[in-house]
């Protein structure tokens, strides 16, 4: 009876030690954040700036100015503070408004990939968007 007990236990265990394992198996095979994508073989994501952009996947097809919006500058850094980046709360951190502008990049990959919509806030890369299928140019 106490063995019986003892390996219905051990069932049990191997039975959530192996859930566990499939669903990290799964997390790490899932593919990149939607908030990067790859432009040759560099990996392009939030916080990256207007020119390493540019750098690695050269002009986009359409580029436009959105206009300007308020932000949350860091005083240290001099960054905005973008939409999911966490800023540390030591003293002396402050932060201060200021204007920034916002703009749109279009990347078009061709018709075998979709289209990209980046948006940059002070220069640096805010949102990733994907759009549908590219085009030929």
């Amino acid at each position: 009876m106490v063995l019986d007990r003892l390996d219905c236990d051990m069932k049990l265990q191997f039975l959530k030690i192996s859930a566990v394992s499939a669903v990290l198996a799964v997390a790490l095979l899932a593919p990149e954040s939607a908030n990067a994508f790859r432009c040759g073989n560099k990996l392009v994501k939030e916080g990256m700036h207007e020119v390493e952009i540019v750098a690695i996947c050269g002009e986009p097809a359409t580029k436009r100015n959105l206009g300007y919006a308020v932000r949350l500058i860091d005083y240290r850094t001099g960054r905005p503070n973008l939409p999911g980046m966490t800023l540390s709360r030591s003293p002396g951190h402050l932060l201060y408004p200021a204007e920034v502008m916002v703009s749109e990049y279009i990347y078009n990959f061709g018709p075998r990939k979709f289209m990209r919509r980046l948006v940059f806030e002070g220069g640096l890369l805010a949102t990733i968007e994907t759009l549908g299928r590219g085009y030929h140019e």
